[in-house]
């Protein structure tokens, strides 16, 4: 083997951005000089020269001031390699959803080098900066960001990387996403409970969909509480540590002197700890409370009574994201799209009337003691 010497660090640096453009590494244009001289901790002065050297060879085409250089790669000199990918979740028990375990099935079944980041944003603490450490040193060409709070979809939204949000905090940032659409059953939802005789509803969600301000699901079930003349504040979406015992004293602390009668947990997760917390101090669904999952998670469908939930087909969701994550292996266009896929409200067993009210349920759903106003379920 034959060892080849650099006459300067320029050309060092000439034959690892080569490299890396040969390899699939960068595509179609090359990150700009800023980047690269943190990345490869050299000047900006000899990544200037060494992108000169590489335009010399016909390598890099300028397309302007201000503009990445284009990248022009010999014919039958690509390597290809498999696309890497990284689903960065929000938790580790996240990693075992059932939606991001059927997705990572699917991207490897495709070819792809597929899997879960070593670490999650809880481990990072949601923190931009251990965030963009983490990422650099991280392999990956394709980042899907599964459940990210605003500040790191924001922060990816602002990055030369590829990434997707799979649910998560999006709305009005340029990021691609997939995810359901919950929102309008979550109207139908406290309709409903309204409905019922349900005035003290509260709702049960993580840290990253109350902060900084709530989530678009969350707001909307605030919204329609007020909608429904019910005066919202902290007592409806509660501030928690987001921990099994930190879930325990949030319940203990509802329960102790306002007890809602409704509740709606932000994870299926959160909906079977606190179903069992509250079974043990004698609260029960339906007759004490009403309880509302977020979804329905294989291990709920075996509850009896049924469990009333959010319910939507993961299939089209994920099927989003694999092409997304296809169209960045052929190095297609940037997709930016966000693809939401309808969702429903149906009601189980875990929702009845609320305690003391003297509503009933008569048959076909309908509702008795009510009036008109608080017993309308219509979305028009």
């Amino acid at each position: 083997m034959i060892e080849r010497k650099f006459h300067s660090l320029a050309e060092q640096v000439a034959e690892v951005l080569k490299e890396g453009m040969l390899s699939g590494r960068w595509r179609e244009t090359l990150p700009g000089r800023n980047r690269l001289a943190a990345e490869l901790g050299v000047s900006h002065k000899t990544v200037e020269a060494a992108m000169r050297r590489l335009a010399a060879q016909g390598m890099l085409v300028s397309q302007g001031g201000g503009q990445r250089r284009r990248i022009v790669l010999p014919e039958g000199k690509v390597i290809r390699r498999k696309l890497r990918v990284r689903i960065l979740t929000y938790d580790r028990d996240s990693r075992v959803f059932p939606c991001n375990l059927e997705l990572l099935d699917q991207l490897r079944m495709a070819g792809f080098v597929a899997d879960f980041a070593l670490k999650t944003m809880a481990d990072l603490g949601t923190d931009a900066g251990r965030l963009a450490r983490f990422v650099k040193k991280t392999p990956a060409d394709a980042w899907i960001v599964a459940g990210g709070s605003r500040e790191v979809l924001e922060w990816f939204s602002q990055q030369d990387i590829a990434a997707i949000a799979l649910f998560g905090r999006f709305t009005g940032l340029p990021i691609a996403a997939s995810c359901p659409r919950i929102a309008s059953a979550m109207v139908v939802a406290v309709r409903r409970l309204v409905a019922l005789g349900h005035h003290r509803i509260v709702m049960i969600a993580q840290a990253e969909r109350r902060k900084p301000y709530p989530a678009l699901v969350e707001q909307v079930f605030l919204d329609e509480l007020e909608a429904q003349g019910i005066k919202t504040g902290s007592y409806n979406l509660p501030d928690w540590e987001g921990t099994p015992a930190g879930l325990r004293g949030c319940l203990n602390t509802l329960f102790q002197h306002t007890p809602p009668t409704a509740v709606i947990f932000g994870e299926p997760r959160l909906f079977a700890a606190a179903q069992q917390h509250l079974a043990r101090s004698g609260i029960h669904a339906p007759r004490d409370v009403s309880l509302i999952s977020s979804e329905m998670d294989p291990c709920l469908a075996w509850c009896d009574p049924a469990v009333s939930c959010f319910r939507w087909d993961s299939a089209p969701v994920i099927k989003r994201v694999m092409r997304w994550v296809k169209g960045v292996a052929a190095q297609k266009r940037e997709d930016k799209r966000q693809v939401l896929f309808d969702g429903e409200f149906v009601e189980g067993g875990t929702i009845g009337p609320a305690p003391g009210s003297g509503t009933k349920i008569l048959p076909e759903g309908k509702v008795s003691g009510l009036s008109r106003k608080s017993g309308e379920t219509s979305l028009e």
